[in-house]
């Protein structure tokens, strides 16, 4: 639930600024401004939230989190000024990356045997989920000025209540207790190491660099896409927003069953093929634009097939690859150091993307899909490296072990 609510903070965002627009009185510069800050707020949230999940416990902090996601929520749907939404999107932002890392650690410590990657990728299912639910809502509401823009926010507030509410009987994870009374010498073990020097030496430099490698670059396609999608759709495509919109809807009809589909072989031995496949569709869905030119068939076949590539090729099989690589009491802190410099990247890139778009858009798609070519091919190395045993401790004085995923397909 929480890539649930990560997914339905941004997409209300992107749909309710514009409503807001009008009535709160602002300009095309403060709702990209209040965009940007989302972005950097989840940013500074996954980087901060990770490293509390490591030192003072998974539950702990995505109790504070989810707290702190209502809180933005009410704050944005009550907005009586932009005044409120500045306040607003800093803490929502800054709540859902703090929850992810955090999270997703605790499923994949809290996982049956050889049911790990199935229930990770779960949380990719439920994105999507946040993703068709808030677009549902925003068809109905789209045309109520800032009623609407208040719907979609009060939506992300009642959901945090709810989630904060089942979230009250889950218990910490185990293997973070057993791991963390070691590091703090309560079972006689050595004192708590540097978080920072034990992930940029052996063994786990590696996974920390490739994956940041891998994370960043690919999403900065999907970001890119996204966030300019309705841009090239409109300016140089020349079609309308409307188009656009119905094209996006249509690509979930596809994603979702593929991640449905990432689920059930994520865990099997031919993961790699279903992820051979989807890097393939991840670099077509660039290709197909800056090979036969923008136009609405190469936008709209590139984002249907992109959608099977980004489930099979993307952030559910980071996240697979985090919980695989990371002992416990540095899982959470890699994981938001990685998210959050995905998303400066994404960032501080948007700010040239206007210039390659006037160099030609044929010329940034080449540019998209050489990059992804990149980042699925740092994924091969990635599914290579050795699997950590859960429970292993930091320090490697438990070397790494290969786990042997069940059969299936």
């Amino acid at each position: 639930m929480a890539s649930y609510l990560d997914a339905a903070a941004i997409v209300s965002t992107g749909s309710a600024l514009v409503m807001y627009s009008g009535p709160l009185g602002l300009d095309r510069s403060e709702i990209g401004t209040l965009a940007s800050m989302l972005t950097l707020s989840i940013a500074a949230g996954a980087l901060l939230g990770g490293r509390l999940g490591d030192r003072y416990g998974r539950r702990r902090v995505f109790m504070a989190t989810v707290s702190l996601m209502a809180v933005g929520a009410v704050l944005l749907a009550a907005a009586t000024s932009s005044g409120f939404l500045y306040v607003g999107v800093v803490v929502a932002g800054f709540a859902a990356g703090a929850d992810l890392p955090v999270s997703i650690s605790l499923i994949g410590e809290q996982a049956p045997e050889g049911a790990r990657g199935k229930l990770v990728a779960l949380s990719q299912v439920l994105w999507y989920a946040g993703i068709v639910t808030t677009q549902l809502i925003g068809l109905l509401v789209g045309d109520m000025g800032a009623t609407g823009a208040r719907i979609l926010y009060a939506h992300v507030a009642v959901v945090a209540v709810l989630v904060l509410a089942l979230r009250l009987r889950l218990p910490e994870s185990q293997q973070w207790i057993d791991q963390r009374r070691t590091a703090d010498g309560g079972a006689g073990g050595p004192a708590a190491p540097s978080v920072a020097r034990e992930l940029l030496r052996k063994p786990h430099l590696k996974a920390l660099v490739g994956l940041a490698l891998f994370y960043s670059l690919t999403n900065l396609a999907a970001n890119t896409k996204g966030q300019f999608g309705a841009y090239l759709y409109v300016e140089v495509a020349d079609s309308t927003v409307r188009v656009a919109s119905a094209v996006g809807l249509a690509t979930l009809f596809i994603s979702v069953p593929m991640a449905m589909l990432f689920m059930r072989t994520v865990d099997g031995r031919n993961r790699m093929r279903w992820y051979t496949l989807g890097a393939v569709c991840f670099v077509l869905s660039c290709a197909v634009p800056a090979t036969f030119g923008v136009h609405v068939w190469t936008l709209a076949l590139g984002s249907l097939v992109g959608a099977a590539g980004s489930a099979l090729a993307f952030e559910g099989i980071f996240k697979v690859w985090s919980q695989e690589t990371f002992p416990t009491l540095l899982r959470a802190t890699a994981q938001g150091a990685i998210i959050a410099f995905a998303r400066v990247v994404a960032a501080a890139v948007a700010l040239w993307t206007p210039m390659l778009l006037d160099a030609g858009p044929r010329v940034m798609f080449g540019a998209l899909a050489v990059v992804v070519a990149g980042a699925t091919a740092v994924g091969v190395v990635l599914d290579r490296l050795p699997k950590i045993r859960p429970g292993a401790p930091a320090d490697g004085s438990a070397a790494p072990v290969a786990v042997p995923v069940a059969d299936g397909s």
